[in-house]
């Protein structure tokens, strides 16, 4: 009889414990909700909902001003001359351009044969071009294998130059700094850029060098990528849909608007008077592309994108490639906007419109508030107001800005339009990357020079597609992100909050958006492959 007396006392002691605890906690969050939590709720929605219509605003813009240019059909050839460069009798060759094209690469085994390969099929006259294959591996094989490579190229004919360092300070940008530094560089008159991974058509040069010839105020000629990849899973198809949007209005407007955009850092070819001037390359972020592309903007300089014309390249395929790609482009946009803020402020060569462009429009609307609103609004607070239900976010806000921002950037892929609810759910996920970079480079704190070279695949997506899918492996350190799946769990929670006691008719969302954090998390959406 105390046996069983004892067992039932213990259990009922436990559920008094736990009703204290419950009973406790209650107290204090209402004595700390209505004069503290509320006010500050309040507070964050209206300023997230001052980020939004900023967001909201661009959006539109862009979005005016390229149906604009679609329809009066302002194409890069109307708005400067452009002709076929002709042979020269007297001249010869010597009509033609000198120019140097640079391939920066970094243990590149996958490739280095179809970059280099590419690149010595480009058409121009032999004696006019040179190539310059600037190697940092680390790998011995690999640099043997590169070397090998130049010298197999060479023995065609082919001009090319195979160049190592024996550090690699400054990354991408100091290797690029180092090839401009070679004599036979003081030859030439235009470069071109490629990253290990793209693969120009062979008129490239005859479709970009034109401009600069004929356009003595252009510095940079950009081209549009082209993704090889797109379909190999889902999360190569959300990428594409976004970069698609960065491709199809944000570069088409800056070009046809202010004659200025950010350089995609391949791809491209640059006037190297124009470069030279502008300060060179430097190595101060992870984007000395961006960073050129502002300094010489600065001097006065001219840019044009051509979106017919497109060179083939690679999305990231892991998650883990990815999410490096991703906090470089987001840290390092940051930081030079930390950087050059002043700078472009006392600049006295551009006009105040355009200075107001590239500061608001270039980087705090597109490089800052587009990150921050997006996970600090959609993946924080919103869902918070569930439990607050003191405060309320406008219809607005809540719905009709997001879904605007949302088909307006759709529109760029509209092969995947189907795929929309799984790319807001993909991108939600990535804002808390993006948040997190653009942070840590507008404070400059630890990893803000980090630079992790993106993992390409190359042939070796052939040899994938053909075997049969393996499940990841479960890596703690590698694909249990902690912010991910606390992210999720608080999702999860305010969904089943919602459902139970709410009535914000959120949880639907949550719960989708939760289940998008845990499956990114533990990195999986890479295994998914989408129906076209």
């Amino acid at each position: 009889m105390d046996r069983f007396t004892s067992t039932t006392v213990i259990p009922d002691a436990f559920q008094g414990a736990r009703d204290d605890i419950s009973m406790q906690f209650s107290i204090i969050w209402d004595q700390i909700k209505a004069p503290l939590i509320v006010p500050l709720l309040r507070l964050a929605v209206g300023i997230c909902l001052i980020m939004s219509l900023m967001l909201f605003v661009e959006r539109v813009y862009l979005g005016v001003v390229i149906l604009l240019v679609k329809l009066l059909g302002r194409k890069p050839e109307k708005r400067y001359k452009w002709e076929p460069i002709k042979d020269d009798v007297e001249l010869g060759n010597s009509a033609y351009p000198m120019v140097l094209v640079q391939i920066p690469m970094y243990n590149e085994r996958e490739v280095y044969q179809l970059s280099i390969g590419a690149a010595c099929g480009l058409s121009w006259p032999s004696d006019r071009i040179i190539i310059q294959v600037l190697d940092d591996s680390t790998d011995p094989t690999i640099k043997d294998m590169v070397e090998l490579e130049c010298q197999r190229w060479a023995s065609k004919g082919i001009n090319i130059k195979y160049e190592t360092r024996d550090n690699r300070n400054g990354y991408k940008a100091g290797a690029l700094k180092e090839g401009m530094k070679k004599s036979y560089v003081k030859h030439c008159d235009y470069v071109a850029i490629f990253d290990a991974d793209f693969q120009p058509e062979p008129d490239f040069l005859w479709r970009t060098v034109p401009f600069l010839a004929y356009n003595p105020e252009l510095a940079l000629v950009q081209a549009r990528w082209k993704f090889v990849n797109s379909d190999e899973c889902l999360m190569t198809r959300m990428q594409e849909m976004s970069l698609d949007y960065h491709f199809t209005v944000e570069q088409e407007v800056g070009s046809s608007t202010y004659a200025f955009f950010g350089f995609n850092g391949t791809a491209g070819v640059w006037r190297i008077s124009a470069l030279n001037e502008a300060g060179g390359w430097k190595d101060r972020t992870t984007v000395e592309d961006m960073d050129l592309a502002v300094r010489a903007s600065l001097k006065g300089w001219k840019f044009v994108y051509i979106g017919g014309l497109k060179v083939k390249n690679e999305l990231p395929s892991t998650l883990k490639a990815y999410r490096y790609q991703q906090h470089r482009w987001s840290c390092g946009p940051a930081n030079l906007f930390r950087k050059m803020l002043m700078e472009i402020v006392k600049n006295k060569k551009v006009t105040s419109w355009k200075k107001v462009h590239v500061i608001y429009s270039f980087f705090l609307v597109r490089k800052i508030v587009a990150h921050i609103v997006t996970f600090i609004f959609y993946c924080v607070v919103m869902p918070a107001t569930v439990l607050v239900p003191e405060v309320e976010v406008p219809k607005w806000g809540s719905v009709y800005i997001p879904s605007i921002i949302t088909i307006l950037n759709a529109v760029g892929t509209p092969r995947s339009l189907h795929l929309m609810v799984f790319w807001i759910l993909f991108e939600n996920v990535m804002s808390l990357h993006r948040t997190k970079g653009t942070f840590i480079g507008l404070l400059e704190a630890g990893r803000v020079n980090e630079w992790i070279v993106t993992e390409k695949l190359g042939d070796a997506l052939k040899i994938k597609a053909t075997k049969a899918p393996r499940k990841p492996r479960f890596r703690f350190g590698e694909r249990l992100l902690l912010l991910e799946l606390g992210t999720g769990a608080y999702l999860f929670f305010c969904g089943c909050y919602d459902l139970a006691f709410g009535k914000n008719h959120y949880f639907l969302y949550l719960f989708a958006q939760s289940i998008a954090f845990f499956i990114m998390g533990f990195g999986y959406v890479g295994t998914i492959v989408p129906h076209s």
